[in-house]
């Protein structure tokens, strides 16, 4: 199963969050429109991704501990050509937790995959995935993470623990 290191942020500036972006990955990003839905299964997570501007989706199902700063994610992502059905057939078998929608804007560093997400009903924020190579280990993956924070301007007080969904569950 694949491994990455997830940190996850509020945002306060966006136009300089934006611009280090695009510096540090040296490109202008793009620009991914975004429909999760969240199944009720017994352990992790797992949310059925409608990609609304590229067509199709991915089943990704994940582990991933609720704490703040960089933590060990496992995962596994399954794609598909038709998402629609697959999440009524899911829906009909796990029952729904709740959606997400988000304007997420990629850009990649390296190894790492910054997200730059507005995401509906919460608001401006920044999740980093370094993606570990078989032979790296997590401590390595939490190190890039680190500097890589500090050239966003990412700041410890601002760190989230949790998927997105539960942040929706948690403002209700």
């Amino acid at each position: 199963m694949p491994k990455n290191v997830e940190v996850k942020a509020a945002v306060h500036d966006w136009d300089q969050l934006i611009e280090n972006a695009k510096r540090l990955s040296k490109s202008e990003g793009i620009l991914i429109m975004q429909e999760d839905t969240f199944f009720n299964v017994s352990k992790g997570r797992l949310k059925l991704r409608h990609l609304k501007n590229g067509g199709g989706g991915q089943l990704i199902f994940y582990n991933r501990a609720d704490m703040e700063g960089p933590k060990l994610s496992d995962y596994s992502i399954y794609p598909t050509g038709n998402p629609v059905e697959l999440t009524n057939l899911l829906s009909d078998a796990l029952g729904v937790k709740g959606f997400v929608k988000k304007e997420r804007w990629l850009y990649m560093v390296g190894q790492t995959r910054v997200h730059v997400d507005l995401v509906e009903g919460l608001g401006r924020f920044v999740e980093l995935e370094v993606v570990l190579t078989e032979d790296q280990s997590l401590e390595e993956g939490e190190a890039i993470a680190q500097k890589l924070m500090g050239e966003l301007g990412i700041k410890k007080e601002d760190l989230v623990t949790g998927a997105y969904m539960d942040l929706i569950l948690l403002s209700k």
